[in-house]
């Protein structure tokens, strides 16, 4: 049995009325033994259904039938080489600073990570060699072992990442922030000019990846184009 199979067993028992609108449905582990699959099976087929909008899952608080279906946007994550290449200019990278350390008390809490240590990475992407986005990343190594290995000295960890790790959830969050210490030095900007920040943490099968704080000096623009499903 594929996660297709369990994917329309699972729309069948909802458009049944089986499962009504707010019903919570079991865990993963549980539709494995019933299906007897691996979890990693149930897992694509509940994030199919989450992508279609037939349920919602909340971490800590279980997958629910929605009331209504919703279309959700397909995230794909931007690279910000391919940023730079799209806008015309010529891409370059500069690691700042790598390094394992204590886990901040932030991080832990922002993640709900209990790890005593993260991989801290700065970098500056650039486009014809002036700043566009700096990086500021904290990487799980108990989900993300390889990156104990990884120097970031000619790569950033926003490609690696792409490259080496699959994530199966994603939160993104925007604000305008006043650039302060090595933020505004990275960026060529004066202390308490405003600039763009994206905030990105990632999940694997509910183990946080990463967590990611990514500004942008005067004249950044956002555009987003995602295939709706």
């Amino acid at each position: 049995m594929g996660y297709r199979d369990i994917h329309g067993a699972l729309l069948a028992r909802i458009r049944s009325g089986d499962l009504l609108p707010g019903a919570l449905l079991p865990n993963e582990l549980e539709l494995a033994a019933e299906f007897g699959v691996a979890r990693a099976t149930v897992s694509r087929a509940m994030k199919e259904l989450s992508d279609e909008g037939v349920i919602e899952r909340r971490r800590k608080a279980g997958t629910r039938v929605r009331a209504a279906p919703v279309r959700h946007a397909r995230f794909e994550m931007p690279m910000v080489a391919e940023e730079v290449a799209a806008s015309g200019a010529e891409y370059s990278y500069l690691l700042l600073s790598r390094e394992v350390i204590a886990t901040p008390d932030w991080v832990a809490a922002r993640l709900d990570l209990d790890v005593a240590e993260v991989v801290h990475v700065r970098c500056l992407h650039k486009a014809d060699a002036a700043p566009f986005q700096v990086e500021d990343r904290w990487i799980n190594a108990d989900v993300v072992p390889r990156v104990l290995a990884a120097d970031f000295m000619n790569e950033g960890p926003n490609g690696w990442l792409v490259r080496e790790v699959p994530f199966t959830d994603v939160e993104v969050a925007f604000s305008a922030e006043a650039a302060s210490g090595w933020v505004a030095q990275a960026l060529r900007v004066a202390e308490g000019e405003p600039v763009f920040c994206t905030e990105r943490v990632t999940w694997l099968n509910g183990q946080p990846v990463t967590l990611a704080r990514l500004r942008f000096g005067a004249g950044y623009r956002m555009v987003s184009a995602h295939s709706m499903g």
